[in-house]
């Protein structure tokens, strides 16, 4: 750096200062997000509260982002020691703003609902596990539910197995447990099967019922499933994927 020009020299401190501020914001970004979800993780404060510091922590990550560009700016044509600090806040900030814009891709164009069937008609019927008194948010009616899921997800329905519905019972128990799910009730004779799955570190809780039955030549079972979202209106998709790639797993059994 040439120390004989002051502009130079001046550029050259703002940005340094620019730098410093950009990563001090970048690591209290990803501190907020952190302890937010950490907190919602045991429970300590609701999920949807440590899902908004996930939101807040980007927000802040936002400004880092914004601070460490300008710092790059402010000290183009100078040497400044402080030039990695800019970089490494814009490196942290990137990735975090950019990992929460990705998730709706991840999602795809999935409809903002968050109660997922095989059987549309008649959807397995929970026993133990209460379903949110809200259910209907986002959608208001049974009606408006059942187009709407109808349209978004053609793909999902019932699974034939080859076995008894006390086998195939055994089977979904095994599984569930193996997934980390928390069992509520598992009834062989009557084909019922209800657990509690956790999602993402935060542990989101969703509730899934399987309904498996006879075939009508009794030499199979039937099996309908549900998942649901115990908080939000959408699920990014994650109980469409549960269903299908529960009932292959089950079905491969």
């Amino acid at each position: 750096m040439n120390l004989n020009n002051p502009d130079i020299v001046k550029r050259a401190g703002r940005a340094t200062g620019l730098a410093r501020w950009s990563m001090r914001i970048a690591i209290a970004s990803v501190a907020i997000a952190a302890i937010g979800l950490t907190l919602a993780r045991y429970d300590v404060i609701a999920k949807m509260a440590g899902f908004s510091a996930l939101l807040g922590g980007a927000l802040v990550a936002l400004v880092a982002l914004l601070i460490g560009l300008w710092a790059l700016f402010a000290g183009r044509g100078a040497v400044w020691p402080a030039r990695t600090k800019a970089w490494t806040a814009v490196a942290i900030s990137l990735v975090y703003v950019g990992f929460l814009a990705s998730r709706p891709l991840v999602a795809g164009d999935g409809p903002a609902i968050h109660d997922l069937t095989t059987d549309l008609a008649t959807p397995p019927q929970f026993e133990v596990l209460p379903l949110r008194a809200d259910n209907l948010v986002g959608v208001d009616t049974v009606e408006n539910w059942q187009r709407i899921h109808g349209q978004a997800y053609p793909d999902l329905g019932p699974v034939t197995i080859a076995k008894p519905v006390a086998a195939v019972t055994a089977d979904a128990v095994r599984l569930a447990e193996a997934a980390g799910w928390d069992v509520a009730k598992a009834d062989p004779a009557r084909g019922h099967v209800e657990a509690t799955a956790s999602v993402s570190y935060i542990r989101f809780k969703d509730d899934v019922v399987l309904r498996i039955v006879p075939t009508p030549d009794g030499k199979g079972s039937r099996v309908d499933m549900r998942s649901v979202s115990r908080v939000g209106v959408g699920d990014l998709g994650v109980n469409a994927r549960r269903i299908r790639e529960f009932l292959a797993a089950l079905a491969a059994a």
